[in-house]
């Protein structure tokens, strides 16, 4: 009689690389909000987690993770320019 919770399948199983997967989540969120924290994060965690890919798993996950991580990177450093040459930014409030 097995124990409850306790089936062989679910210890079988493989876990994918929590890093990984963080890098891969900070890189997408990177492309919408705060790219310049967000990008740098990505990469850290992306080549962390393919270092760990032949344990853990997750080696795509984490390559994406760095790809992404990248265009955040270059995205922000592009709109930075572009603001920069159209005199900067400004907001305006009101009517």
């Amino acid at each position: 009689m097995t124990s409850y919770g306790s089936s062989s399948a679910a210890s079988s199983r493989s876990r994918t690389n929590g890093l990984a997967v963080a890098s891969l989540i900070c890189g997408i969120v990177g492309l919408f909000v705060a790219s310049v924290i967000l990008g740098p994060v990505a990469i850290v965690l992306g080549a962390v987690g393919m270092r760990q890919a032949s344990v853990k798993g997750g080696g795509g996950m984490a390559k994406a993770g760095v790809v992404l991580g990248v265009v955040d990177l270059v995205l922000f450093f592009v709109l930075m320019a572009v603001a920069a040459s159209n005199g900067g930014f400004s907001w305006y409030v009101g009517g």
